[in-house]
Order: structure tokens, then sequence, then C-alpha cells
């Protein structure tokens, strides 16, 4: 501030200083005025950036739609040529198998009344053959079921000491016929598994060892591990190489490729594929020369604690021949092929049974309101139409008024159609059927409705 009595040096001086003070004020407003500019012109750009960067983002994201629309597009196409190559499988399998099952019949039939050596070995032969076949059409349908996405396993309890009474009536002629000892550790624990492809898994390395041993034992028992239970199958056969046991687990790959060993070399492809579904632990233990053993770990159902051994029960094979308790008892056989209904008639015929045939549902309920009533039901799965053995089961019981004991006989090898079997109380035969498992299956009903 200037004062009166300062000198005109002082007065001078003071000026500069201001001058100097709104001087430097001036610039400093002139450099953010500036800055504000740069700032705002700096904003304008990367506002037009973000713009274009939104416009290039939009555009991805709609040729990104695009792209998702076509994958799901092919998706569904895949999904859908994966579930009509399941739907030929299952219908071809069913084709294929209905005459079999009739032709492996009427053979059981001929081998019973045939005398001479020679005829009897080609009948033999001929059942092999049909063997083969079957052994080849289960097995393509078995991994066509595995593949399938649809396919849900849900975990039941599976008592193994039921488990390997059945795979001895399954294998016991067939070892016998090789000269093996082939042996079952009782058991009775229960795990939760897949009952239709633990039997399945179960089959096909029992199979393998058998066909694989020359001489010695097949040896099949279960051990608990901590919580778990570990199924597991010894053989004396002749080993498998290091090289070799990541090998045999492919399809159609063979330790036999000279065709010396019967098989179609999927068995244990098709085992792996179904340990992975069901999410059990499968090891492979082999010594060249010293025998193989596969182990199977499998949970242990909470109600298997202190279960008893189950004592096995073979089945005698003399009782093919008709047992006392089937002589003129009445059944009701519905089968929709002309071959396999004429098949079954001769079999249950054999055995001293009557036979009222049909074709489907509505014919078996004719016949039942014109003729006696059957103590046994007989019928195919699959019928013409919509028609299944099931709407058979329920139309006859209706019908009667109480529980009709019935079988079904089926191609298929299906969790659904088992569970709802054992809804209906009715057993399930595969086909082709053993005259042997029929016989059983016959016999057993008759004995639990008495």
């Amino acid at each position: 501030m200037l004062r009166d009595n300062d000198s005109p040096e002082r007065q001078v001086e003071k000026l500069l200083r201001i001058n100097h003070a709104l001087a430097a004020r001036l610039d400093r407003i002139e450099n953010e005025r500036n800055s504000t500019y740069a700032l705002s012109q700096t904003a304008a750009v990367l506002e037009k950036e973000v713009i274009a960067r939104n416009r290039d983002l939009e555009r991805a994201l709609a040729e990104l739609s695009d792209i998702n629309r076509e994958l799901e597009a092919a998706r569904e196409v895949a999904e859908e040529a994966n579930r009509a190559k399941s739907r030929f499988l299952r219908a071809a399998s069913h084709d294929l198998l209905q005459p079999l099952s009739a032709a492996k019949l009427f053979l059981s039939h001929l081998a019973e009344l045939t005398r001479d050596p020679l005829q009897a070995d080609l009948v033999a032969r001929i059942g092999t053959a049909f063997d083969s076949a079957e052994e080849l059409i289960r097995a393509l349908l078995d991994m066509s079921q595995l593949d399938s996405q649809r396919l849900e396993l849900t975990p039941e309890p599976v008592a193994l000491g039921r488990l390997f009474s059945r795979l001895l009536v399954d294998f016991e002629g067939q070892a016998e016929a090789r000269g093996l000892d082939l042996r079952f550790v009782p058991s009775g624990a229960t795990v939760l598994s897949s009952g239709v492809f633990l039997r399945g898994i179960a089959q096909n390395l029992v199979s393998n060892a058998i066909k694989y041993t020359q001489q010695g034992r097949v040896l099949v028992g279960a051990r608990h591990v901590g919580g778990m239970i570990r199924l597991e199958v010894h053989d004396t056969g002749p080993g498998i190489a290091p090289q070799d046991q990541e090998r045999i687990f492919n399809e159609f790959e063979r330790l036999a490729p000279d065709g010396s060993i019967p098989g179609t070399g999927l068995g244990l492809s098709i085992v792996r594929r179904a340990c992975e579904r069901l999410g059990h632990q499968l090891e492979l233990l082999s010594t060249p020369g010293k025998g193989t053993t596969f182990r199977l770990l499998l949970p242990l159902a909470p109600m298997a604690e202190g279960a008893v051994a189950q004592p096995l029960r073979p089945v005698p094979a003399s009782r093919v021949a008709g047992h006392p308790a089937l002589q003129g008892r009445q059944v009701m056989l519905v089968e929709n092929d002309s071959a396999m209904r004429e098949a079954f008639t001769l079999l249950l015929r054999g055995w001293g049974m009557k036979v009222a045939a049909a074709e489907g549902t509505e014919q078996a309920i004719a016949l039942l309101q014109t003729g006696p009533e059957p103590a046994l039901l007989l019928s195919d799965f699959q019928l013409d139409g919509d028609d299944t053995g099931f709407r058979t089961i329920a139309s006859l019981r209706s019908q009667m008024g109480r529980t009709l004991p019935a079988v079904i006989v089926t191609a298929e090898r299906s969790e659904f159609l088992a569970a709802r079997a054992r809804q209906l109380g009715a057993r399930v035969l595969e086909k082709p059927v053993a005259e042997a498992d029929l016989h059983d299956a016959l016999l057993h009903l008759l004995r639990v409705s008495a």
C-alpha cells in the first residue's frame, strides 16, 4: 500500500512489486486457462475415442452373438444326430436281437432232440456263432448308451451277494468247459452303483478272465477298504505286458488279434466308460506270466453295515428239463413277433405249461375274458406302436383284480425300465433269453406268489 509520506523512490518500488505480483497472477490465470482448455480438448478427444470403442465393442458383441447362435445351432444339430444314433441303435438292437432270440430258443430245443454226435457238434457251433453276434450287438448298444449325454445313472443299493450268484449262473458252465476253477467269495456287502451297469462291468471282467486263462482259476471277491468296497477279479492267465495295459481299453483292441480267442474287443472299453460315468475307480494290476487283477473301488451303502455274507446259489443245469411246479400251469404269452411267439410257445409247452399267446395288450385282454385265468404273464417290453409290456401287466392285473406275476423280456438295458419293473414287482430278462434264466424266473414267481 502506498503512503503519502513515502519517498518517490519508495513509492516506485512498491508500484513495481505490485505490478510484478499482478503480472504473476495474470500468468497463473493464463496458464490455468490454457490447462483447462487443454483438458477440455483432451476430454473431447477421449470422449470421441470412447464412443468409437463402444461402437467397436457393440459390433464385436453382435458378431459374438451371431457366432454363439451358430454354435448353439450346431450343438443342437450334433445332439439331435447323437439322439438319432441312439434311437437307431436301440431300434436296430431290438430288431436284431428279436430273430436272434427266436433262433437261440429253436436251437436250444433242437439240441434237446439231437442224438447224433455230429449234429450236436454243429448245433453247438451255431450256438457259439449266435453268442458272438449277441455279444457284438450288446456291446454296441452299451457304448451308445454310455456316450449319450442324456443318460442319467442314479446310484442305488446293489447287493454283491446277489450279483455274485448271478455271475456264477452266467459263467459256471463256460468255466467248466475250459477246465477252470471259477470261485466267488461270498459277500454280504451292499454298494452304491447302477445295478444294470455294475453287472455289465462285472460280466465283462469275468468273461475276459475266463477267455484268456488257459488253466488255473478265476477268483472274484470283495474287500473292505476304509468306507469303501473293492471288487476284485483275479485270474491265472498269461498276464498283460506294461506297454499293452493302456491299449487294451481302446475299442476293438484284443491281445489275441489272430482270432484264437473269441470276442469283439469292446468289453474293456465299455468297462472303462461305465466306470467313468459312475465315478468308480478302476485299476489294473498284471505281470506277464503271473496273471491279471482288475480292481473296482465302490462306495459302501449305509445299509450294508453288519450284513451277512450271502451263500451262492448256482442254477442246476438239469433244471431246464422242466420243474414239476410248472406242469399244467397256465401262462399268458404276449409277443408281437411271430417267430418269438412260436419259439416261446414251443419252449413253455415243452415244460408242460399251457400257453395262451397274444400279439398285444388288447388281444391278451380278449383271451383273458374267454379263456382260463393265467398263473403267470410272459411279455415282451416293446410291442406294436405305443403298446408295452408294462401296459399289459397293468391292464391284466386290473381285469383280474389281483397281482399277476409277470416277466418282462427286453433288448434294452435301461435304468428307467429296471426301476419301473421293480415298482411293478416284475422280473426283467434280457434278450436273447437263456432257457435256464426263464425257467428260474417263472419258478421263482410261482413260489413267491404261493
